[in-house]
């Protein structure tokens, strides 16, 4: 049953939609909307079964609600998953806006791994609970977003992604810029590239990693990264590990291979289980909780979506995932918790658990 399911947290609602004419095939997770609206993106995604891919929408909806929660906006936790196929085509797309509608705004969706800001205009054919839309209501096709803000939210997360090692190596390196900081990213999508870039700006050394050549060969030319494979980058000896592609990287194999003092990245739900917290702390590597330090992107969609802000107002919302960062290690250190159950427990009070 869904109510026995390892990663069911008492989640408000679990939706199932199925569309004979396109195919479509979808799982919209509500965690919580103690907040407001559960605001999450949509993940287009070859699962290797139905359980996996319910598993990854009740972890990543509660990671939302956290998420949210933690980054001080009125919103709720929600995602949603369309397991692939073959073509992901308009109807297929509008279909799923369809099935957001019947929701009635419980649940506000935006662009994930699979998706773009493109897909997000046809979405919102069919439906207004949509957020991430391009900037130039000529490119959204006369559905813009409300705000200045808006677009793809990548390069924000990159931006407190960065700041939240900035956090980190403060903390845990006692350094106050990134000059030699030796930073091994694994996934260079939208918001892994965006870091790197950043970083290396910032006079960082890079190792990269991606599943596809001509991204890490982009990395070496422009930002004379090195390259690894993209399991191996995680045993890679560096100041920082940056895990920016998929969630679960963080085991109990991986982390005793970890060679690096502090792991922060945008993947979400990094940890496999709960108790590979623990098992990085006593390893003695700081961790910085994968929804506190990836919360960029979702604060730039938000402003848009509640019309509540520009991108001056959003600038200044992300650059406080830095001293929220710094507070949790803080407090990790003075009560001998890890970082992952710190911050939990703070998120899980703000809304009501």
């Amino acid at each position: 049953m869904l109510f026995d399911a390892p990663d069911f947290d008492a989640h408000e609602g679990v939706h199932w939609f199925a569309d004979r004419a396109t195919g479509l095939r979808a799982i919209i997770a509500v965690h919580s909307t103690h907040l407001g609206p559960a605001a999450g993106g949509c993940r287009f995604w070859d699962y290797a079964s139905d359980g996996a891919a319910l598993t990854d929408a009740l972890r990543l909806s509660r990671g939302m609600s956290y998420k949210n929660a933690m980054a001080g906006l009125p919103l709720g936790g929600g995602k949603a998953v369309i397991l692939k196929r073959e073509h992901k085509d308009a109807a297929l797309l509008e279909a799923f806006g369809s099935a957001i509608e019947s929701l009635s705004g419980k649940y506000v969706t935006a662009e994930d791994v699979g998706m773009t800001d493109h897909d997000m205009t046809v979405i919102a054919r069919k439906t207004r609970h949509v957020s991430g839309l391009p900037v130039s209501p000529a490119a959204a096709g006369g559905n813009p977003g409300t705000a200045a803000a808006g677009g793809n939210p990548g390069p924000s997360t990159a931006e407190g992604v960065f700041l939240g090692i900035r956090a980190a190596i403060r903390h845990k390196l006692g350094r106050d810029n990134f000059n030699g900081v030796h930073v091994a990213i694994q996934g260079l999508g939208s918001v892994g590239m965006a870091l790197a870039e950043r970083l290396h700006a910032a006079g960082a050394k890079l190792t990269v990693a991606d599943i596809h050549p001509d991204r890490t060969a982009r990395a070496a030319r422009d930002l004379g990264a090195d390259v690894a494979g993209i399991r191996a980058i995680l045993a890679t000896k560096a100041d920082v590990l940056s895990p920016c592609a998929l969630g679960a990287v963080l085991d109990e194999t991986s982390i005793a291979a970890l060679n690096v003092p502090i792991v922060a990245g945008a993947a979400n739900n990094q940890l496999a289980t709960p108790a590979d917290g623990a098992r990085v702390q006593a390893r003695g590597i700081l961790y910085a909780p994968d929804y506190v330090i990836n919360a960029g992107g979702i604060i730039n969609v938000a402003a848009e979506y509640l019309g509540a802000g520009d991108a001056a107002s959003v600038t200044a919302a992300i650059a406080r995932i830095e001293p929220r960062l710094a507070d949790i290690f803080a407090t990790a250190d003075a009560d001998g918790r890890s970082t992952d159950v710190v911050a939990d427990a703070m998120a899980r009070a703000l809304i009501g658990r």
